[in-house]
């Protein structure tokens, strides 16, 4: 294999695991929450579930908001523009402080919306409860995120996997003395996973803030050196950049919430089969999502680097190793599919279909890596908007309506769950191959316009 795509796998390698170990801590958090919650009672698990659903869909949209800084600093750094990437941390900041306390503001007082809904209030207040006490967490771990991402997009990820790995595993007592009132505690049920999600946001958000302020690994941006005021040319980048961002990681969360709408008329045993399939799929999803992170990191190096050859390697050894973990990925399903529904499961037709859906969580793992390198990719390049326009048709043109049709008629016979799994298959399959497309013009355009600069170079050069 020609070794600069050795060169790019080991970069991508370097880069993504701490990110996959980042990214599995923040899932253990919630799957902690979930776990400890459960076993208080069916209500406290119930609230959670709803306060979690309202409140990660908020924030996804946000963190999608706040992604930008990574490929914002990845071009700085490459250009080695050091002290101009502590300048624009200073003023994404006041973008990451406003935008957090916005959405805390909204999250605390979502109460209001309960009383239009048809959930049993013993729930409802649970889930009242829980979104109040995780309000301020939210604008917390907003802050962090706008730092974390500043570390990643000058490759430094490794601290990012220890201070969250630590949020993890600080998590875990602070749940049991919150939610059973452990320790002298007040026992506040589903709600104290809300207290104990705030306060490891607070120290998260505050360890980072120090490690940075006195670890050397970042003292040549100068993130701290003197107050700088909030910048309308930068905000006009983070949400150029940001918001189709926040917008596709909206559609997509839309495409898996419509689906369990489709399917929830089916009865519970599908809706809970579906759930754990999806779950699955989710879960290796870290995969592709951890390389597709770090390539938004190594691209855009690349290009601030002014090497845009480098960068179109980097960009298809992304792919390609998304690729081998999702074929990876296929085969430990596969081979794995009972072992794997039976953690989820001990109830024979809850598990039944879930094994029959499974094989198309394993199909879905290939179109899912390759939309997910390529996407990591064009956010390198800056490029957002139109992968945002890609995503809407695939997803709510194609994957809802497909979806819709065979789950409840189907080509003969209505196909139920299966066919919702067929119709997001099929979407996530025109999207890969659009995002390809799409990656591959820019990719041209990179080399058009390094073309042009070289020859206003020659002739500036000659002229003088």
């Amino acid at each position: 294999m020609n070794n600069k795509y050795i060169i790019e796998f080991k970069s991508l390698v370097k880069i993504g695991v701490p990110i996959f170990g980042s990214q599995m801590s923040y899932m253990l958090m919630g799957a902690t929450d979930t776990a400890i919650a459960g076993r208080a009672s069916a209500t406290d698990l119930a609230g959670l579930a709803v306060g979690t659903a309202f409140a990660n869909t908020l924030w996804f949209f946000v963190t999608g908001v706040i992604f930008s800084v990574t490929p914002i600093v990845a071009q700085l750094y490459g250009a080695k523009k050091y002290f101009e990437i502590g300048k624009k941390l200073r003023e994404i900041l006041w973008i990451a402080a406003f935008l957090g306390l916005l959405l805390s503001f909204i999250i605390f007082n979502l109460d209001s919306v309960f009383t239009f809904l048809p959930i049993k209030e013993s729930i409802t207040n649970v889930t009242s409860g829980y979104l109040k006490a995780v309000a301020p967490g939210i604008a917390f771990i907003t802050v962090f995120t706008c730092l974390r991402c500043y570390s990643e997009g000058m490759k430094l990820t490794i601290p990012i996997f220890i201070i969250a790995f630590s949020g993890m595993l600080l998590n875990i007592p602070l749940d049991l003395m919150f939610v059973y009132g452990w320790f002298g505690a007040p026992k506040l049920g589903g709600v104290g996973c809300g207290v104990a999600t705030s306060i490891v946001a607070l120290i998260m958000m505050i360890t980072l803030f120090i490690y940075i302020f006195f670890s050397k690994k970042y003292a040549k941006t100068k993130p701290f050196l003197k107050f700088t005021p909030p910048s309308m040319d930068t905000t006009k980048e983070v949400f150029k950049l940001g918001l189709p961002i926040g917008i596709g990681i909206f559609i997509e969360l839309s495409m898996f919430s419509g689906a369990a709408i489709i399917l929830s008329v089916l009865g519970e045993v599908v809706v809970a089969s579906h759930s754990v399939a999806i779950n699955i799929a989710s879960l290796f999803f870290m995969v592709p999502l951890s390389i597709g992170l770090a390539a938004a990191t190594r691209v855009g190096n690349l290009i601030g680097e002014n090497n845009p050859q480098q960068a179109k390697v980097a960009s298809y050894s992304t792919i390609y190793l998304c690729i081998i973990g999702a074929l990876i990925n296929i085969v430990i399903i596969l081979t794995l599919s009972s072992q794997i529904v039976g953690l989820y499961t001990s109830e024979l037709p809850v598990f039944e279909l879930a094994v029959s859906l499974i094989i198309f969580a394993a199909i879905f793992q290939l179109p899912d890596g390759i939309q997910m390198g390529a996407l990591g990719s064009l956010r390198g390049y800056k490029d957002t908007f139109i992968p945002m326009v890609l995503l809407l048709i695939s997803y709510w043109v194609f994957a809802m309506p497909i979806g819709f049709y065979l789950t409840n008629y189907g080509i003969i016979v209505p196909l139920g769950a299966k066919g919702m799994w067929i119709g997001m298959i099929i979407g996530l399959s025109i999207f890969s191959v659009l995002s390809i497309l799409r990656l591959r013009w820019i990719i041209q355009m990179y080399f058009k316009m390094q073309n042009r600069n070289t020859k206003v170079s020659s002739v500036e050069h000659v002229s003088n």
